[in-house]
């Protein structure tokens, strides 16, 4: 599945942005205008690119997302279906890994989702772990912490595993735990102001969509349904995606009796069947103009806009069900597995080859270097945030440029979807793209607090004086400054206090046992 991004280069796809080298900047400390939607994800990153490049970082965090889901899944059946042995196991590891939703976020660039979606079993079986031996609390708050890389995978985990509690011990430790992860991008908002609005709400355009020849609803039964129609393979543009639906409903159905019967499984299969319900519901009319009412009035709920990504909650008690093919014998399992991933070819080699390595041109560094030598706040044309590069494939992308400079990159956040204009936070840098398409002068522009300007071929002429120019970049000088944001100590102990806890938490889990380990009552759980 990612074979085509392990030599050298970079994940350049989509949201997926890796660069050699990050920086603490205020945007990876989530103290600009922007929501930080991103956080800790790019203090991480920011701080391991030190020591490692940040492209490997990302790829050997993409490969573990992967495979923490496979294999949590497999402990996850192995802890609360055991009689249904290695095959159950090994249909539930098929389904988990190889399935539309991790398709259409490969291609998507939501690597760091992908993690917090392959924690949410290990999350699950951390928590029967606890009921059965009343061991393993470091081991649950280390996958919260860890799913916390992006508060999106946060809230799953934290969901996954207020389901599944019995007892106000057990949820207060998920809450206390939630808290510590979620500190990072909570302070960022509280010193930003961050979460004060929105400007436009975005919720038609990110609402879960139907596939050909499903509605909605079947599509998100199918883990399916990602809002952008091109973000996903080919073998789902086509009335063969009924096909490959109704396997993967099929394969959860046939298990579901089996699955059932185990009352410690139902919590999680009745969050399944609200995973797929409550998204589906959302994008109706109603359920859309209730979600743009509750994004207005309530500050930082804009994630939600995204319905189909909380479609991950189903995972648990989909492998769950799936594994409970295996009581039907061998066989069976074999053949349910085969199955699922025979209707998703595509998702084979990068997805198709559409997920690999690239190169950035050797100007990309040239401009990094000029800039980190002199870090001014830096305005960039075209406006738009997404980016076509004929270097990096047919597939847009973000502006790499922010994540590469320690300077404060001015962009407007707008996204165009669908020819539909969903509106950014970045006022500042709205107005700063104004000044430059109107021709400003020089000093105007410095007065307004820019440093630099990089300008991508078949970006307006400007009228600066130049730097730096090559076939990919130009950059202007203006010399303007700005002052920094303020509560940046703040927000840098924040995320340590997130790091601390994952840290510490991991250590203490594994200086109580390897990951599956077998205990003294014969009841697998993770890491005790």
């Amino acid at each position: 599945m990612t074979g085509p991004l392990l030599g050298p280069g970079y994940l350049l796809l989509r949201d997926a942005v890796s660069t050699p080298r990050s920086y603490l900047s205020d945007a990876a400390l989530g103290l600009t205008e922007a929501a930080p939607r991103a956080l800790p994800q790019d203090f991480f990153m920011a701080v391991t690119s030190t020591v490692v490049d940040g492209g490997v970082v990302a790829k050997v965090l993409l490969v573990a997302g992967l495979w923490l889901a496979g294999w949590g899944s497999a402990r996850l059946v192995s802890a609360v279906l055991p009689d249904t042995g290695l095959a159950g196991q090994c249909v539930a590891v098929t389904l988990a890994i190889w399935n539309p939703y991790v398709a259409e976020r490969l291609l998507q660039g939501h690597w760091s989702l992908l993690v917090g979606y392959g924690c949410l079993p290990w999350v699950a079986a951390a928590m029967f772990g606890i009921r059965a031996t009343g061991r393993g609390w470091p081991a649950l708050v280390f996958w919260i912490a860890l799913a916390g890389l992006t508060p999106t995978g946060l809230i799953l985990a934290a969901i996954v595993a207020l389901v599944c509690v019995r007892s106000r011990r057990a949820a207060a430790v998920v809450v206390t735990a939630a808290a510590a992860a979620a500190l990072p991008w909570l302070t960022a908002s509280v010193l930003a102001g961050s979460l004060s609005g929105v400007a436009s709400t975005g919720v038609h355009a990110f609402a879960a969509r139907a596939e050909p020849g499903l509605g909605t609803a079947g599509s998100l039964a199918g883990l399916g349904g990602i809002w952008n129609a091109q973000a996903v393979p080919g073998s789902r543009t086509s009335l063969f995606a009924v096909v490959a639906t109704v396997v993967v409903v099929a394969v959860v159905v046939v298990g579901l009796p089996a699955a059932l019967r185990v009352r410690a499984a139902r919590p999680l299969l009745v969050l399944a069947v609200v995973a797929v319900v409550l998204p589906a519901l959302l994008a109706t009319g109603p359920g859309l103009a209730l979600l743009e009412t509750v994004v207005r009035t309530v500050p930082g709920l804009g994630l939600l806009r995204d319905g189909q990504k909380w479609v991950a909650l189903a995972l648990p008690g989909y492998v769950l069900a799936a594994a409970g093919v295996a009581r039907y014998g061998r066989a069976v399992a074999v053949v349910s597995g085969a199955a699922l991933i025979a209707v998703l070819p595509d998702l084979a080699w990068g997805v198709g080859g559409q997920m690999r390595a690239v190169h950035y041109p050797a100007g990309w560094a040239t401009v990094a270097a000029m800039i980190n030598a002199d870090p001014r706040p830096v305005a960039v044309l075209p406006a738009d945030s997404m980016r076509q590069f004929a270097w990096a494939g047919t597939a847009p992308v973000l502006d790499p440029l922010p994540r590469w400079v320690s300077a404060d990159v001015l962009s407007s956040g707008d996204l165009v979807i669908g020819g539909q204009t969903v509106s950014g936070e970045g006022t500042r840098g709205r107005h700063v793209t104004a000044l430059l398409l109107d021709g400003a002068p020089r000093q105007r522009l410095a007065d307004a607090g820019v440093g630099w300007v990089v300008a991508e071929p078949g970006s307006p002429a400007v009228n600066l004086p130049v730097a730096y120019r090559d076939g990919d970049l130009t950059l202007y000088r203006v010399g303007g400054t700005a002052p920094g944001a303020s509560g940046r100590a703040v927000a840098i102990a924040a995320h340590l206090v997130w790091l601390g806890v994952l840290v510490a938490a991991g250590l203490l889990a594994l200086g109580r046992g390897l990951p599956g380990r077998r205990s003294r009552t014969g009841y697998t759980t993770p890491l005790t």
